[in-house]
């Protein structure tokens, strides 16, 4: 069965969440607790993760965090990624739950067409403020890497809108592909097959 696995860049904006979990399993980060309830949700950031599982989310949805707090339903993020960030363990988790193939939306790595912070959350709690300065992406780019080739018996399609930025270790992956996020939702919205 697919997976989409959300990133937080704006590139994911025009794709329905609720679409997504017509058609698939569905894994994000951070924010997207706010507004949907997903196949299984990460995040890394101390302030952000005691938000979630203060709210009791964890207590009926799977949710990962480094430092799970007690009797509030956090599942301990997998031991061989605990140091990555919250989109690369959110496309680990959706590898090690078998999916395949697995869609990579929001993961633009770069600023947005403005040149400044790249996240549909910017300007909320816990973000920054929209025209900030971009967030440095290396280590996501490297993280992902690792987990494509940690699964390389999984199908990853990275799906690129406008702020979507070519990743040149990426081009050697041979697991990996792109769509467009035009043909993606093409695809999704008129049921066709993924």
């Amino acid at each position: 069965m697919a997976a989409f696995v959300l990133g937080n860049g704006v590139s994911r904006e025009p794709v329905s969440v609720d679409r997504l979990i017509e058609r698939g399993a569905v894994y994000g980060c951070n924010g997207l607790y706010r507004t949907s309830k997903v196949t299984a949700l990460v995040a890394t950031d101390a302030p952000i993760s005691r938000e979630i599982q203060q709210s009791n989310y964890a207590l009926s949805n799977r949710f990962y965090t480094r430092r799970p707090m007690p009797n509030l339903g956090a599942l301990p993020i997998p031991k061989k990624y605990f140091g990555f960030s919250s989109g690369p363990i959110a496309t680990a988790i959706a590898a090690q739950d078998y999916h395949s193939p697995i869609y990579l939306l929001g993961f633009d790595m770069g600023p947005d067409l403005t040149g400044r912070f790249n996240n549909i959350y910017a300007g909320t709690e816990y973000y920054k403020q929209p025209g900030s300065n971009p967030t440095f992406t290396g280590n996501w780019s490297r993280q992902m890497a690792t987990i494509f080739k940690d699964h390389q018996s999984h199908v990853f399609v990275r799906v690129f809108g406008a702020t979507t930025r070519e990743i040149p270790e990426f081009s050697e992956i041979r697991n990996l592909t792109n769509i467009s996020i035009s043909d993606f939702l093409d695809r999704i919205n008129t049921k066709k097959d993924l």
